[in-house]
């Protein structure tokens, strides 16, 4: 048999692995590719859809949960204050008000103090649907994160929320809360 050149020869333990292996994604190579972008956002319309799922039977359509979850906690917000907080436009945010209304879900009140001020109320249909969007919410949320650790779970929510205060120029409430390294 013929002896083989050095050049034949394959590497040998980790030089050998190196040279099967792609070379790993840097920060920089991810910089403008548009991977971050577009796995975010076809995470978030996943994610939304499959909630909007959960909630058809509350009567709720896509986005008034967040403003019965946010009059949940603040009830007899303006909705300038609701479009502030939720992150869409004032006009989009009448128009949602004023279908709830008609849903049953809230109500608009002049304010006590300033007349020229209008005020959103949950009814006491909107306040029933919340038990609804909680357990839509803690549903999608499980199925989310199925093969997780709690561990992982709690970083990729801290890893979000560093990606929501670097685009949005605001602090994170979230980033705060999960700072716990404890697996569940």
């Amino acid at each position: 048999m013929a002896k083989k050149d050095k050049a034949d020869k394959a590497p040998k333990g980790d030089k050998a692995e190196k040279a099967d292996k792609p070379d790993k994604l840097k920060r920089k190579d991810l910089a403008g590719s548009g991977m971050v972008s577009s796995a975010l956002t076809q995470v978030a319309r996943a994610l939304r859809t499959r909630l909007s799922h959960g909630l058809a039977t509350s009567g709720l359509y896509p986005g008034q949960d967040g403003v019965v979850q946010l009059l949940a906690t603040e009830d007899g917000m303006t909705p300038g204050a609701l479009a502030q907080r939720l992150g869409v436009k004032a006009p989009t945010m009448t128009r949602t008000i004023g279908r709830m209304e008609v849903q049953g879900f809230v109500t608009r009140h002049t304010d006590d103090r300033d007349q020229r001020l209008t005020k959103v109320y949950l009814t006491d249909e909107g306040r029933r649907s919340l038990a609804q969007i909680n357990a839509a919410m803690a549903a999608c949320e499980m199925q989310a994160i199925r093969g997780l650790s709690g561990k992982e779970a709690r970083q990729l929510i801290k890893l979000l929320s560093i990606i929501d205060e670097n685009l949005s120029d605001r602090p994170s409430s979230v980033r705060d809360v999960i700072d716990s390294d404890e697996d569940d």
